[in-house]
C-alpha cells in the first residue's frame, strides 16, 4: 500500500481517494434531476448553504487564517465545528494552506494560482492532489496549541457526518439530500470560485503584487469574499467590503455578534490604507495575520 501511494506523482489527482468528492456531486445532481422537490427543500438547501458558508468566511478564513477579530474559546470551537460541516477538511489544514496562498500569492509556490496552473487546478485539482493532504502545523502554531482544534482537524469527517445525520433525523431523506448533498456541492464551488476566478475576473482597485480582483458577483455568492483585491491589499481585516456599496454579509453578521458580545476587536483597514488607490480600474469580464488571544 505504501509503495502504491509513493508512486503517485505529487501533483496528480488521487482518483480513488477522491471518490467521495465525486459521489457527493453525483447524489446532488441526481437529486436535482429526479429527487424529491419542494420549495421548502430549496429553502433548506439555501439556508444550509448560507449558514455553513459563514463558518468558512467568518471562521476558517477571517478568524483562523487571518485572526481579524477575537473571541472566546467556546465560540472559537463552534466556528471550527461549523466550518467543518462544509466538508472542506479540518480547520487547521484549511487555515494553514490559506496562509501559504497569501505568502506565495500567484507565484510558482502558490498552491492554487489560476495564473500559474489554470482554472481546473486552482478550482478543484489541488484539493484532490496528494501533495496537499497533510496539515502544516508549523504554519498554524497559534491555533494548533488548542487540543480540541487538533482533534477536529484530525477527525475532520466528524462535523459533516454529524450534520448529515441531524438533517436525516429531523427531516428524513429529502432533508439529507437537499440540506447536505445539494448544499455541500454548492458550498464547494462557491468557495472554490474565490481561488479560481477572483484572480482573473473583476476589477483591481489596488496595485497588489498578485492578480487579485474585486467581483460583486463572487461577493454575493460567498457572503463578501469576492472583494478579493481589497483583501490582498490588507489581509487582516474582519471586513472585506470596505465601502458602503460593497456588500459583505459576513461583516454584517460579525458586527451583530460584536454587539452581542460574542466577538470583539473587529479589525478594519486604516483610512490611509483603504484610500490609497494606486491601480487603474482595470476590468476583466466585469500583511500578515494580527495577534489575538
Amino acid at each position: 500500500m505504501a509503495r502504491a501511494t509513493a508512486a503517485i506523482p505529487r501533483d496528480r489527482i488521487h482518483w480513488v481517494k477522491s471518490l467521495p468528492f465525486f459521489a457527493v456531486h453525483a447524489v446532488a445532481v441526481a437529486t436535482l434531476v429526479a429527487g424529491p422537490f419542494s420549495w421548502r427543500l430549496v429553502a433548506l438547501a439555501l439556508g444550509s448553504y448560507a449558514v455553513r458558508m459563514f463558518g468558512i468566511t467568518a471562521g476558517y478564513h477571517r478568524y483562523f487564517a487571518h485572526r481579524s477579530y477575537k473571541t472566546g474559546r467556546a465560540f472559537q470551537l463552534a466556528l471550527a465545528f461549523l466550518g467543518g460541516t462544509c466538508t472542506q477538511k479540518g480547520v487547521l489544514w484549511w487555515a494553514a494552506h490559506h496562509r501559504d496562498h497569501h505568502r506565495f500569492s500567484d507565484q510558482p509556490e502558490d498552491l492554487h494560482s489560476p495564473l500559474q496552473r489554470g482554472f481546473w487546478w486552482s478550482h478543484v485539482g489541488w484539493i484532490l492532489s496528494t501533495r496537499y493532504e497533510e496539515t502544516k502545523l508549523e504554519r498554524i502554531k497559534d491555533f494548533a496549541r488548542y487540543p480540541e482544534l487538533r482533534w477536529l482537524d484530525r477527525f475532520h469527517v466528524v462535523p459533516p457526518i454529524a450534520y448529515a445525520m441531524l438533517l436525516l433525523a429531523l427531516g428524513g431523506v429529502p432533508a439529507l439530500l437537499w440540506g447536505y448533498f445539494v448544499s455541500t456541492t454548492l458550498l464547494w464551488h462557491g468557495t472554490f470560485l474565490v481561488n479560481s476566478l477572483a484572480h482573473v475576473f473583476g476589477r483591481r482597485r489596488y496595485d497588489t503584487p498578485d492578480g487579485s480582483r474585486n467581483s460583486f458577483l463572487i461577493a454575493l455568492a460567498t457572503l463578501g469574499e469576492g472583494w478579493h483585491n481589497n483583501h490582498h491589499h490588507y489581509q487582516s481585516t474582519a471586513n472585506q467590503g470596505w465601502f458602503w456599496w460593497e456588500i459583505d454579509v459576513t461583516w454584517y453578521a460579525l458586527r451583530l455578534l460584536s454587539a452581542l458580545g460574542v466577538v470583539r476587536d473587529l479589525r478594519t483597514p486604516p483610512a490611509s490604507v483603504r484610500d490609497r488607490v494606486a491601480a487603474p480600474p482595470a476590468t476583466v469580464g466585469e500583511g500578515e495575520p494580527s495577534p489575538t488571544t
